[in-house]
């Protein structure tokens, strides 16, 4: 077992705070192999933005290379720096936009770029002419997200310019689906055709066709005619389903889980309210505990008089406001004592909290719940 705390590793002995996301590798192994043996032939390239999904860049970053995946996404520039400096030595994309002053530095660190328009695209072969480089670029076509990528109607000025560039290296050409999460799958499937027609510019021509990648987690469990020769599984590889309500084709399971321990008890009286505001009070006395987690750490201030903990495999519910460092559990006559184990969400026995259930209760998505766990809470890898 070892932890991470941005970036650093300690060993578990030295762990001093005992609130914890923990993540089991060899689910999140698991699940990858479950990805790939859905979507073979096709490459993979795991999604690892927003630290990520809030299980440590770096150490998933490693386990991806251990496990030979065919490259890695991430969104921002600096997310693939850091993995370089880390020792990542795999293909790399970086989805999202970029500016001119950081193109040197893709080059630099062999990060490969999105190309999201004419204009982009001349910028990085003249930066790369002047660097003596070759850039690594994937095309990003906009079937109908509408953030970033030339439009789809568009399209064939930005794949007509690649032909005129001496120094990018197309890898890729790509697109992204809005709505795969759906079991109305109408709007995807006219995004897929929209993309398809669009690589007909080089069946036309007779020229090679670079990795075509569009599917994602949604799609990968419903639509695999869109797995194509690459796929980006994203919330899935962390064993938490883009939406409940499509097929689970692909069964994985959560590779974390978030504890933490309990650090106060007290008997509350009847009548003394609870918290910031005073919005809890019991008319006859209870047990409650004291658990170090609040907003401050990603559990949403909106999950209030909502939430559930599991102590000892049993819930019980979060009582008052949650605030920035702490929540109060109503145990009612039921005993705990200080550094028995608090599960926020996970397995405890035979209970279950699942991050589907916070975002219900925080009123989001999973993703957000993943991706707001705050980097003061130490990432324990379980091996």
């Amino acid at each position: 077992m070892n932890n991470s705390i941005n970036h650093a590793t300690i060993s578990s002995e030295e762990i001093i705070r005992p609130t914890r996301l923990e993540i089991d590798l060899k689910i999140l192994t698991e699940n990858f192999r479950m990805i790939k043996e859905r979507v073979d032939p096709a490459q993979i390239m795991p999604i690892l933005k927003a630290n990520a999904y809030g299980h440590g860049l770096v150490r998933i970053a490693q386990l991806m290379q251990e496990l030979k995946a065919d490259c890695i996404g991430v969104a921002v520039l600096e997310e693939g720096i850091l993995l370089r400096e880390q020792g990542i030595t795999i293909p790399i994309l970086v989805l999202g936009g970029i500016w001119g002053n950081q193109i040197p530095h893709f080059l630099k660190h062999d990060l490969s770029i999105t190309a999201s328009s004419v204009g982009k695209l001349i910028q990085i072969d003249e930066i790369a002419g002047q660097m003596k480089r070759k850039a690594k670029v994937h095309l990003k076509i906009d079937t109908g997200l509408e953030r970033i990528g030339v439009h789809f109607y568009s399209a064939e000025k930005l794949l007509e310019a690649t032909l005129k560039c001496n120094n990018v290296i197309i890898e890729g050409i790509f697109s992204h689906f809005a709505n795969s999460d759906s079991l109305d799958m109408s709007y995807t499937h006219l995004q897929f055709e929209r993309f398809m027609n669009v690589l007909r510019f080089y069946e036309k021509r007779s020229l090679k066709i670079p990795i075509r990648h569009i599917s994602k987690s949604g799609s990968i469990l419903q639509m695999p005619e869109a797995n194509l020769d690459m796929v980006r599984p994203g919330i899935l590889l962390y064993g938490v389903y883009p939406s409940l309500e499509i097929p689970h084709t692909v069964r994985v399971k959560p590779a974390s889980t978030w504890k933490s321990l309990v650090v106060y008890f007290k008997v509350i009286k009847a009548n003394f309210p609870v918290g910031y505001g005073s919005t809890w009070q019991s008319d006859h006395d209870v047990r409650a505990v004291t658990v170090p987690v609040g907003y401050g750490d990603g559990y949403f201030r909106s999950m209030s008089h909502k939430a559930e903990v599991l102590i000892g495999g049993k819930r019980y519910p979060v009582i008052g406001r949650i605030s920035m460092d702490q929540i109060v559990v109503n145990i009612e006559n039921d005993s705990a004592f200080n550094g028995d184990e608090v599960v926020l969400f996970g397995r405890d026995r035979s209970e279950n909290i699942t991050v589907e259930e916070l975002a219900e209760w925080a009123g989001t998505i999973p993703y957000e719940i993943l991706t707001n766990i705050n980097t003061r809470v130490p990432r324990v890898y379980l091996d």
